[in-house]
Order: C-alpha cells, then sequence, then structure tokens
C-alpha cells in the first residue's frame, strides 16, 4: 500500500470470476499497483438476496460460497478493505425478525423494528405521511402479521428490508456486533449504507434528521473506538454533502459524475467548475457504482427549498435524454418507473454507454476524477468499461442489474487487453505511487478548456484537456526530470490499439 487516500476497487466479491480468494489474486496480479484498497460489496449471508447483499439475514458472517472471515484478513494485509454496515434495514428473512413474525409483541427482538405506531404512537396524519421523504414511490410501510397481528412495518425500500428502530438497546447491540465482525477481520473503512433515513421523527420528512446525526456520531465513535474511519452514503442537495462533510470522516462526491457527463455531453465546464471551489476534500470521488448514475445530487430538491441547484431543470433534463441517446435507449428501459425495484432520482446505465461507449471521452471522465482531491473508487465494470447487461437486466427485471455484469476470468482478461482500460489502469498506477498527490491540488478553466495540476517540492502531475473535442494530455514530472507523457487521447487512436494488440501477441 502506497498511500491512505489512494485509488480503491469497488466489487462484488463473485463478479470478477469467483470469490474473495480470486479478488485478491486479481488485486495482486494483473491490477497489481493500481489500488491501494478495495471497497467489497456486501459478503454477508446471503450475498446473492432480494438486493444484491443489502438485504443480509446474518450481518456477521461471511457467506461460505464466498469465503471467510480469514479471506477478508487477507485483503486487509494488501491494503485499505472498506465494508458495509448496513444501518437501516435488515433482511426480512433475519434470525430476528423471523422470531417478531413469530411472537409479535412478545420476542425479544420486537423493539428492533419500526413500524407506522413506533414513529407515530399518537397516530398519524395525511400530511404527516405525504412529508416523509423516500427514494422510490409510494410510502415505505408494508403490511405484514407479526403474532398473528396484521402490522404496517416501515421498509423505506423493499418490502424485503425491513427498518430497525435504533432508539432501541436491541438495534445497538446488533450494530456493535457487526462493528466487531468487520474491524476483527481489519476492515478500516466503514461504509454507512443508507444511513439517512435511519432517524426518523414524528413531525419531520423523515431524512437526515436530528437523530440520524446523533446516530452517525454513535456509530462513528464505535468505529474509530476500533481503528476504522467512516464513510456516509448520502443522496441529496449538494449543500447538504458540503455541510455533512464538516462532520464526518468522508462523504461520496455524488456531485461529480453528472457534473462530468454534462461537461462532455454539453461541452460545458461552468457546472463542475462551480462545484470544484466548494466541494469537501474529505470526499471519496467516484462516477459509476453499484446504484445508478444520481441527478438528485445536482439538482435543486425539496429538501433544500428555494436553493438552486448545480444544474438547471432544463440542464438537468438534457442531461438525462443525453444519457438515454448515448446509451440507444438501453438506460431509458432500465430506469424510474420503466423497471422495478428503482430509485427515481438516477439513470441505471453503465458510465461508459452513458458515454456512448466514446473511449476518448470515458477516458478523460477517469482521468478528470483521478486528478481531484479526495479518495478515488473505482467500479468495476468502469474498470474493464463494461457495456450495458441488458440480458441480466432482462433475466432480472431490476434496473440497476444493468451496470452489474458478471466477468468469468476470461472476460477479465479480455477487457484487460483493451486499450481504454489499459490507459486507466497506467493512471491509476500513477494516482497511487506518485508524489506530487501529497501535495497542492489547482485548477485552470477557460471556457472549454482546463488544466488540473498537483505539485509537492520537485515533482508535479498535470491533466490538460479541452471538453470540445476531448482532448487532453496527462503528464508527470520528478525531481529536476523533464516532464512525461503518461496517457493522451493519441493512445486511443486505431493506430495505437493495433500497435498495443501486436505487442501482447508477442
Amino acid at each position: 500500500m502506497n498511500h491512505p487516500d489512494g485509488p480503491q476497487l469497488i466489487t462484488y466479491a463473485d463478479r470478477l470470476g469467483g470469490g474473495l480468494t480470486d479478488l485478491r489474486r486479481l488485486l495482486d496480479g494483473p491490477l497489481a499497483g493500481a489500488f491501494d484498497g478495495v471497497h467489497v460489496l456486501p459478503y454477508y449471508r446471503p450475498f446473492d438476496g432480494a438486493d444484491a447483499g443489502f438485504d443480509p439475514e446474518d450481518h456477521t458472517i461471511v457467506d461460505p460460497r464466498l469465503g471467510t472471515w480469514e479471506d477478508i484478513r487477507a485483503l486487509s494485509e494488501r491494503g485499505v478493505v472498506m465494508s458495509d454496515v448496513i444501518v437501516n434495514h435488515v433482511s426480512i428473512r433475519s434470525e430476528q425478525f423471523r422470531d417478531v413474525v413469530e411472537h409479535g409483541d412478545d420476542s425479544p427482538w420486537a423493539p428492533m423494528f419500526l413500524t407506522l405506531s413506533s414513529v407515530f404512537p399518537d397516530g398519524v396524519t395525511e400530511a404527516d405521511l405525504a412529508r416523509i421523504y423516500r427514494p422510490r414511490p409510494g410510502l415505505p410501510f408494508t403490511t405484514m402479521t407479526l403474532g398473528g397481528v396484521p402490522r404496517l412495518v416501515w421498509t423505506t425500500f423493499t418490502p424485503e428490508q425491513v427498518d430497525i428502530d435504533l432508539r432501541s438497546d436491541q438495534a445497538w447491540d446488533y450494530l456493535v456486533s457487526v462493528l466487531d465482525a468487520l474491524t476483527g477481520a481489519g476492515v478500516t473503512m466503514i461504509r454507512l449504507d443508507a444511513v439517512g433515513y435511519a432517524g426518523k421523527e414524528a413531525g419531520t420528512d423523515c431524512f437526515m434528521t436530528a437523530a440520524t446525526q446523533a446516530y452517525v456520531d454513535r456509530i462513528t465513535e464505535l468505529a474509530h473506538e476500533r481503528g476504522a474511519s467512516v464513510l456516509l452514503e448520502i443522496h441529496g442537495h449538494y449543500l447538504q454533502q458540503v455541510e455533512i462533510a464538516r462532520t464526518v470522516d468522508y462523504v461520496y462526491d455524488f456531485a461529480l459524475p453528472p457534473l462530468v457527463l454534462h461537461a462532455l455531453h454539453g461541452r460545458d465546464l461552468a457546472p463542475l467548475a462551480r462545484w470544484m471551489e466548494v466541494r469537501p476534500t474529505n470526499a471519496v470521488t467516484v462516477l459509476d457504482t453499484h446504484d445508478g448514475i444520481g441527478i438528485v445530487d445536482v439538482g435543486p430538491n425539496d429538501l433544500r427549498p428555494g436553493e438552486p441547484g448545480l444544474l438547471g431543470p432544463e440542464q438537468i433534463d438534457a442531461l438525462v435524454e443525453s444519457i438515454h441517446d448515448a446509451s440507444g435507449g438501453a438506460s431509458r428501459l432500465a430506469t424510474g418507473a420503466a423497471a422495478s425495484n428503482l430509485d427515481l432520482y438516477q439513470v441505471n446505465c453503465t458510465f461508459y454507454d452513458a458515454l456512448g461507449r466514446d473511449d476518448r471521452r470515458y477516458l478523460l471522465a477517469r482521468l478528470v476524477q483521478l486528478m481531484l482531491p479526495g479518495i478515488p473508487q473505482v467500479y468495476y465494470v468502469g474498470l474493464l468499461a463494461g457495456e450495458n447487461d441488458m440480458e441480466l437486466f432482462g433475466r432480472t427485471g431490476v434496473g440497476r442489474d444493468i451496470n452489474r455484469a458478471y466477468f468469468t476470468p476470461q472476460d477479465v482478461q479480455a477487457h484487460l487487453e483493451r486499450p481504454v482500460v489499459a490507459c486507466q489502469l497506467e493512471a491509476l498506477r500513477l494516482r497511487s505511487s506518485h508524489e506530487a498527490f501529497q501535495g497542492e491540488f489547482s485548477s485552470e478553466i477557460d471556457g472549454t478548456r482546463a488544466v488540473l495540476t498537483w505539485t509537492a517540492p520537485e515533482s508535479a502531475v498535470q491533466l490538460c484537456f479541452d471538453v470540445e473535442d476531448a482532448s487532453f494530455a496527462l503528464a508527470e514530472r520528478r525531481g529536476a526530470g523533464p516532464w512525461r507523457a503518461v496517457v493522451s487521447d493519441g493512445d486511443l487512436s486505431p493506430m495505437a490499439e493495433a500497435a498495443r494488440l501486436a505487442a501482447t501477441r508477442h
């Protein structure tokens, strides 16, 4: 490991040709030097539930089909390991909730789970229900029979995921057991999944309430006591991210992906430039993740009434249509009400398809991400410049599966030989190893052209680019030596690709 803030890979344990052992071999083999850490998406039992592991039945057990806690420890010995603590909910098939289903309020676990009356013991009005913020259509309740009595159980995301009541001792005993299992295996970064919805309070929109902040503070203290830092996963108005960043270890820069897409589709750097002036630097940067491309993060929304977004409504509409057009309509089929189990504020599409499979614009987007301050994370599909998986989406009907492809070892090897992937890896290795990234960052933006620079004593890295034609050049200098070209748009020309393929054959 070179830098604790170096690049990290985001991946499911089973989608790069195997399990946890195979993932380590990949990181130490063809991906060596590119990643200083890895965010392994939920590997708990079961990893293949209704929400791809985000609905754990047992959050303290590694699914044996993937490996063991020793495999997680082995990953931690080579670099940072980030894991998810799913704060808001568990599976309806968890041992605790199944006991509540059988015994109702007589179950010792009954206080751990939220029902409508848990939050509104004095009754609820139409205004109370209309105020609740939910990322999906409809109200966040599912009728279930608990101990023979029909109840309205709080299910923010899906009927398969029942929400936890963090006011109860049982919930905190559960969360502490999860933290102990993770940190005991060497996990040093904790991602709080969906924590913004965990602080339900009557008289509020039940999102990012005062109770939420108190819960985040408590979990953060517990994590710090165990040697781990905390990343909050919050989608909302961009000003919320700026404010929250002042109180936590890390936040996501979820505004970056749509702003980069806007810059490349609209040939307009102004919104990205505005964001760079105010964005928090204790950020984890992404282009793509296991979820969709967030739009709410750059627009106006009801969470901050009267506050404009980084993009206006017309710009957002144009961006979404540009993504749909670039993907040949595939993202339209997988987004919003067109597909099941989806967040309405996200566009479901691989980032590669969102840019029309244009290698130059795609690589430029990745370079911009790698140059910005923060911890860059690269999703496994994005690393391989993967295309929309319409077959998987067709089988499951879940829109986000369009960007959750399975790769065989042969698939991985074939993708690694593509110039756009090889150039990404070269840039990632530079980001991981170059001392300039421990120095000072500066930027100059003039119309469609920009220069992003990192400078340290006697070393520098610089990216020059123009979103008008997607031309770019990444160069580095060490010590008193000359500037050296690292990658440029010319590396993706047909002649360059032919030369690279010829070299691999010999």
